[in-house]
């Protein structure tokens, strides 16, 4: 083969072994000893932590370079690379080479439908096992609460006295359990329509899920009208967190946040009355026992 047939070839070549190497930083498994400098490269190319899996705009990003690379390549050079690829299949090496790269393209394939595979099962769901029997009733006065909703107003229980309420402790950069709670609470909202009780999906996270964004917030949850996200100051609303014993714990180096899925139900009377897993189910059980 001449150089002019080599070149296209060898492009093509070239955008695999990048896109398998970004593939790589994307969805490799990080351990615990990875630099720093590493794990925030893959936070800020991908919008992913140590092992999960990249965010919409990291797919985006994984999917969308190699395309345009390609296609860059079969505009430049379309003609050289279908000559190139003729000229090495007419030799056994050439075939030998061909062969290796799609060899090498669909074992990087499988390997990558693996990991996003495991990663999914990893994820914890929480209607797994979870009924009302898995609740804890509580029957004990409600904590105080005062916080901002989506539409700048200040929210407490008193509000919605003679109303039950259910608290969700949730936050929008969450992309494994918390739009699955606030699904499940949604869900649960328009099963009991018109008696539905507020729902209450208060941040985990107000260093990002600030009062200004909390209208974008509630828009991507899907919060009903009687639907309120909520949030504050970090401090006020940590104070608040700790007073209904929400355990919880933030990564500093990601945003991440690991935390329970239960939620709490507050009767009509007031009171804090159960706690419960986060499932339509197991929570609808509950409401239509209560007076």
């Amino acid at each position: 083969m001449s150089r002019r047939e080599w070149a296209a070839p060898l492009a093509l070549a070239a955008i695999i072994v990048v896109t398998a190497a970004w593939w790589s930083l994307a969805l490799w498994p990080l351990p615990a000893s990875t630099p720093d400098w590493l794990q925030r490269a893959r936070l800020i190319c991908f919008g992913s932590a140590r092992d999960t899996l990249p965010s919409a705009a990291g797919w985006l990003l994984l999917i969308g370079e190699p395309l345009a690379m390609l296609l860059a390549l079969g505009v430049i050079g379309g003609r050289e690379l279908r000559e190139g690829l003729r000229a090495l299949a007419r030799t056994f090496g050439g075939q030998a080479l061909l062969a290796a790269g799609a060899l090498f393209v669909l074992i990087g394939l499988g390997a990558a439908g693996v990991r996003v595979a495991s990663a999914q099962a990893e994820r914890f769901d929480p209607t797994a096992g979870a009924v009302a029997g898995d609740a804890q009733r509580l029957d004990s006065v409600a904590p105080p609460l005062r916080l901002v909703d989506q539409h700048g107003d200040t929210v407490t229980l008193a509000r919605f006295a003679g109303r039950p309420v259910v608290l969700a402790f949730v936050y929008a950069h969450c992309t494994t359990v918390c739009p699955i709670v606030v699904h499940e609470m949604n869900e649960m909202q328009r099963a009991m329509a018109p008696r539905a009780p507020v729902l209450l999906a208060v941040t985990l996270d107000p260093w990002r899920d600030t009062p200004a964004r909390l209208p974008t917030v509630a828009a991507g949850w899907e919060l009903g009208a009687d639907g309120y996200a909520l949030s504050g100051g970090v401090a006020e609303v940590n104070a608040m967190l700790d007073a209904w014993s929400v355990p919880r714990s933030r990564d500093a180096l990601t945003g991440d946040i690991t935390h329970a899925t239960f939620v709490y139900i507050v009767g009509r009377d007031g009171r804090l009355a159960y706690r419960s897993p986060g499932v339509a189910s197991a929570v609808t059980s509950i409401l239509q026992r209560m007076p």
